[in-house]
């Protein structure tokens, strides 16, 4: 089998983008558990497909939401 060259994925596009969202509200757990994975770590931008200012808003969302405990640290 051969690995096809030069076929690169789609660009994704930020969510956040396309629903006009000004600020990322740590609130919104529901929308913030989209992002984090089964484990319950924080998904990267190249995954996620969000623009570098929505990441930075969904991290620091995502670590308040955990502390309030909308979120939980750990999924075991």
């Amino acid at each position: 089998m051969r690995k096809e060259r030069g076929r690169r994925p789609k660009k994704k596009v930020c969510g956040f983008c396309v629903d006009k969202v000004k600020q990322v509200d740590y609130k919104e757990a529901t929308r913030l558990r989209r992002y984090i994975t089964e484990r319950g770590k924080i998904l990267p931008r190249r995954i996620s497909g969000n623009c570098a200012k929505h990441q930075r808003q969904l991290t620091v969302a995502i670590k308040r939401s955990r502390i309030m405990a909308l979120l939980p640290f750990t999924i075991e």
